[in-house]
Formats: structure tokens, sequence, C-alpha cells
């Protein structure tokens, strides 16, 4: 299996079709991809701060790409299959960073409070654990927490989220998933990084179990299918993504995306399918803490396999 690196560790921060491709690769071949952490690798001891030596925004979040997906063309819908998530050392690192956090200010929720005390833990990674304070061992839960296309004319910031994908933090976004993402350009010009070994919902600290990884992916494409907002698709649930500020407009544009995806594939009217998500619909928060916060719209298979089989 060929595996793809990122040349002269010259990583991407921004998802955009000015960069050039680093690989074409072809549809329903396997493929390696390395990813470094959200920190480039700065991290490395709780000696080390993120105001010490790490640049910051817009300097963060590296990702690998873009891989230039053969066939894509504007009005598809790509479909990554994420196979597996590998650790590539034996930790992963978290960490407290001034003005970043759900429960603290920020740039962008300013208050007079002083910064929180900066801090990084080292999480030993061993026989499928994180280790935490040599108390708990926390079971691995990997996801890639960045992973979209480069949108139509713009440069996004790979710390943020949208139509695109991104920075989602979406933990559902694991071994055994396959996002959907629209296609933009040819190619459609895909990014990963900001593997994480786990992460609660929200993402409250800013901060998952941050890690370098070894990601094996599969792409496929839907053509002409364009989708207005990234979907994923998984064994047991249908999710359709909203990304926005304030949380309830992303859970509002993740409800509405699912409710039509729902009316389209069972050929429900939409009000009917707006009642089934009110009924056995769920939500879950991907991250509270970047430029746009993130939420994931579920139903489960089991229900929308009973209306159609062709769901998903």
């Amino acid at each position: 299996m060929h595996t793809l690196r990122q040349p002269d560790d010259r990583h991407a921060y921004t998802l955009s079709a000015a960069h050039p491709p680093i690989a074409a690769v072809p549809c329903g071949e396997s493929i390696g991809v390395e990813t470094v952490d959200a920190f480039g690798g700065a991290l490395r001891s709780e000696a080390d701060l993120f105001s010490e030596r790490c640049p910051g925004p817009p300097r963060s979040n590296p990702l690998t790409g873009p891989i230039y997906v053969e066939g894509a063309e504007p009005g598809d819908t790509l479909l990554v299959t994420i196979e597996r998530i590998e650790p590539r050392g034996d930790q992963a690192v978290t960490a407290l960073i001034p003005e970043f956090g759900a429960l603290t200010g920020s740039a962008q929720t300013a208050t007079l409070d002083e910064p929180l005390p900066e801090r990084t833990r080292v999480l030993p990674i061993e026989g499928g654990d994180l280790v935490w304070r040599d108390r708990l061992r926390l079971p691995l839960a990997p996801f890639l927490g960045t992973i979209g296309t480069a949108p139509d004319l713009e440069a996004i910031s790979s710390l943020t989220c949208g139509y695109w994908g991104g920075n989602l933090d979406c933990a559902e976004t694991g071994p055994g998933a396959t996002v959907w993402l629209p296609v933009k350009n040819e190619g459609a010009l895909f990014f990963c990084g900001d593997a994480h070994a786990l992460q609660g919902d929200g993402e409250l600290t800013g901060v998952a179990a941050e890690m370098a990884a070894r990601v094996v992916l599969r792409f496929g494409l839907l053509k002409a299918a364009p989708i207005a907002a990234p979907r994923i698709t998984t064994d047991t649930h249908l999710m359709a993504l909203g990304c926005a500020r304030p949380l309830e407009d992303a859970a509002r544009m993740a409800a509405r995306e699912l409710v039509r995806w729902l009316a389209d594939e069972a050929d429900l009217d939409p009000l009917d399918a707006y009642e089934l998500v009110g009924l056995v619909g769920e939500l879950r928060v991907g991250a509270l803490v970047n430029p746009n916060y993130s939420v994931a719209a579920k139903i489960a298979r089991r229900w929308v396999d009973q209306l159609s089989p062709r769901a998903g």
C-alpha cells in the first residue's frame, strides 16, 4: 500500500485550491496518509508550552494535502472511507492554552477574567489505552479532527469548518465511517490531519488527545450528486453536519440537512421526515471552541432501513 507524506514537511494551514496536489490517487484503492498532530509535533514534554513552542494561528492545525482524486469534478460528492487510524508514536498530548476553550474568555468571547494557567499534559499510549495521570486507562477512540475538500475560490483556515468539511472535530469520523464531502474543484483536492486519540463531546478545553497518525483511506465518488454540507455514514447511523455560530444555528443546519436527506432517500414528505427526526433523531456536539461550532444530527439506520433500501 502506498503511503502519502507531506513533501518537505511543508504542511498546509488552509484548505485551498491554490496548494499544488501532493499526489493523484484513483478511486477504490486503499492508501496510507501520514499526519502530524495539531501542534506540528512541537509539544513533546510537559515542559513544552504552546505559547513558547508554537507560532499559533494562523499557523496552527497543519494538514496533509491536497490529494487529487482522479475523476472528481465539481458537482460530485467525494466519499472518504476511513479504514484505519493508528498512532505514529507512543504518546498523545493535550494542553490548556491561554484564552482558548469553552470555559474561559477567548478572542471571540472576550471577558476581563484572567486566562487559565497554561500547561501541557503528556498521555502515554499503552496497549490501546491512554494513561491519564497514572490513575486511569482510557481506551483509544481515534478519529480525524480535520477532514475536507478545497472550497470554491476561497482559502479557508484549517482551524474552522463549513460546507467543505474542515475542522469538524466530530468523533464520528473514525474507523469504519464514510465521510461525504462536496467537490468544488477538479480532483476534489482533499486534506486531512488533526488526528485525535480521544476527545469528549464539544472538545471543551479546546484541545483533544492530539497525536500524529497513519490513516488508511479509500475514496469513492457519487457523480453529479452535489450536497450542501458534509455527511457521515456508519454501520449504525446516517449523519449530517452543521457548522456555525451560535451553537443553535449549527444544530439547526445539521437537522435541516438530515431532514432533507431523509426525505429524499426514503421518499418521504419533508414534513414527515421532520416529524420522524423529531421523534428518533440524535444530536452530537463536535466542537464548542472553534471559529465555527460543529454539530452532527443523526438517525439510526434501523429506522431508515425500514423505510427505504436506498439510504447510505
